[in-house]
């Protein structure tokens, strides 16, 4: 009796030791994440975060990269995309690939041109704390200039400069605008216009992903039914800079894509339900042969930016 009360005894508090070094592990844990991940997890718990913004987090750093100047001095340039009220189509690099398409082309067996392995600039997110401390207005454009030791003139000033400017440019009707200088900074966002109950996704592609026919596969998925809806554009500066604004009666789906050369891709489709804004000598209502107010219209986010929806 003595004996097996004995070994009941050890097992107990070889219960305890195990479970007291799972603890200790566990805050190791937390407390090695970097901060935005942390935020992440105790304000969005069970809440998967896409690759698009996962592969930006890394640790604390105020030094732009050597490559800051990426794929074009334009960091606005997929914005275009989705804000149809400009008559820019520079962003058409074929006449022949699809940037926008009706509602009803989202089912398996349709095919159509597009590119879905655009760029994108390889900044990676400061923690909050840090990105609060360094200005961003074009008032303060020297000190930020100074900050990273960039030349007035420069084509990497030019770049800061345009960029600060999208975000303090006017905002077009019916929609809530907010440029994100932190991970943190884009949840709040989203969490204040779209409750806490919300989800981010982005387009996943694989990789080598160029121009080419695109085929929707069966698996097609509707994520709402219309309603607020978040954009996050990220935007070329020294460090990751997100254009986040709202669009209302917004529907989203996840399509899965098969390239000719056999690439894979999720692609987020967003369709636009009012159009009745919209230019009607722009690029997307042509494409689809309709006037403002008709039928939704659609295109694939642009790889690297993020919707964000409720769940």
């Amino acid at each position: 009796m003595g004996l097996h009360l004995s070994r009941i005894f050890a097992f107990l508090i070889l219960t305890l030791v195990v479970r007291a070094s799972y603890a200790a592990a566990a805050r190791h844990t937390t407390s090695t994440l970097p901060p935005q991940l942390h935020y992440w997890n105790s304000v969005l718990p069970g809440t998967s975060m896409p690759k698009a913004l996962s592969e930006l987090v890394q640790p604390d750093s105020v030094e732009p990269p050597k490559n800051f100047v990426g794929y074009n001095h334009h960091g606005v340039e997929d914005r275009t995309l989705v804000i149809y009220t400009q008559d820019d189509d520079t962003h058409l690099k074929d006449p022949t690939q699809r940037i926008s398409f009706l509602e009803k082309e989202i089912k398996p067996g349709t095919t159509m041109k597009y590119s879905l392995g655009r760029k994108i600039a390889g900044e990676t997110f400061l923690p909050r704390k840090t990105a609060e401390s360094i200005p961003f207005s074009s008032a303060k454009l020297p000190e930020i200039l100074n900050k990273f030791s960039m030349k007035p003139g420069s084509v990497e000033a030019a770049v800061i400069q345009e960029t600060i400017q999208e975000c303090e440019s006017e905002v077009l009707r019916g929609e809530d605008r907010y440029c994100a200088t932190s991970l943190e900074s884009m949840v709040d966002f989203a969490m204040s216009k779209l409750g806490r109950n919300v989800q981010a996704i982005s387009t996943e592609v694989e990789k080598g992903a160029t121009l080419q026919n695109y085929t929707v596969k069966p698996g097609v998925k509707k994520l709402n039914e219309g309603g607020n809806f978040i954009l996050c554009h990220k935007l070329t500066y020294a460090y990751a800079v997100f254009f986040c604004h709202t669009f209302g009666q917004t529907r989203a789906y996840v399509v899965p894509l098969q390239g000719a050369d056999g690439t894979t891709a999720n692609a987020v489709a967003i369709c636009h339900l009012d159009t009745s804004a919209w230019n009607p000598q722009n690029h997307p209502l042509q494409e689809v042969k309709l006037k403002p107010g008709g039928l939704p219209v659609c295109h694939y986010l642009p790889q690297g930016h993020i919707a964000w929806v409720p769940k």
